[in-house]
């Protein structure tokens, strides 16, 4: 199960990340400048936690998990935790900490292999991977939502349309939906989320003393 929601977290990382061609056809320009609005806003944080719950629900319509966790990020560290495991990265190295396991890896950040971030997920996820078009808007208590519909440029994916929930007073995205070809949806919600909180640095370096008896996988 651990395995299951990891996956469609990164899934829904890598979906809404990786820039390629555009040309393909033209996007809607009030998209456009809603997307680039988020981008900007978030831009402006100088530290992000939010709280986020991920559900996974198959072809058949069965939910096949549902896990809550945090996101912490500040620049480009950050700081993933999610029932059963932790991510840490400084910016330089990554710690994937796998308690099922009792396992700790350790990786090279490398900027130039794409590498997934959580700040992907809120800036630039849109610029020329995809095709977007507003859907329009409702009203969800007090909000109003703005639905974003994005569609991959390249149609070897194995998802075919990613839906993007935006709250339009505070410009910040609050779920994002995937859907893959064979009929599982990842779903990303925020449920809350706090900025400009003071965060240390060693919040986002793994602490092998706080984690006795750990097996290290140094793969750098």
């Amino acid at each position: 199960m651990m395995k299951l929601l990891l996956s469609g977290f990164l899934i829904l990382c890598c979906s809404i990340v990786f820039s390629q061609n555009n040309s393909l056809g033209t996007s809607d320009p009030q998209a456009k400048a809603i997307l680039d609005n988020v981008s900007a806003k978030f831009k402006t944080y100088k530290t992000v936690t939010a709280n986020f719950t991920l559900s996974i629900t198959n072809g058949a319509g069965k939910v096949e998990g549902v896990k809550k966790g945090v996101v912490y990020i500040k620049g480009s560290k950050y700081r993933v935790n999610i029932s059963g495991q932790e991510i840490y990265s400084d910016g330089n190295n990554i710690w994937t900490y796998d308690k099922s396991a009792n396992e700790v890896q350790i990786t090279k950040f490398d900027p130039s292999a794409n590498t997934i971030t959580p700040q992907k997920m809120f800036t630039n996820f849109y610029d020329k991977d995809f095709l977007y078009k507003l859907n329009g808007e409702r009203k969800e208590g007090e909000r109003t939502i703005q639905e974003i519909e994005l569609t991959p440029v390249d149609k070897s994916k194995t998802f075919f349309k990613v839906l993007v929930d935006i709250d339009k007073a505070t410009k910040n995205i609050v779920s994002t939906k995937v859907f893959e070809k064979n009929g599982n949806r990842y779903i990303y919600s925020v449920t809350a989320m706090k900025t400009n909180t003071p965060i240390p640095e060693s919040f986002f370096v793994y602490d092998p003393k706080s984690h006795p008896n750990v097996e290290v996988v140094d793969l750098r």
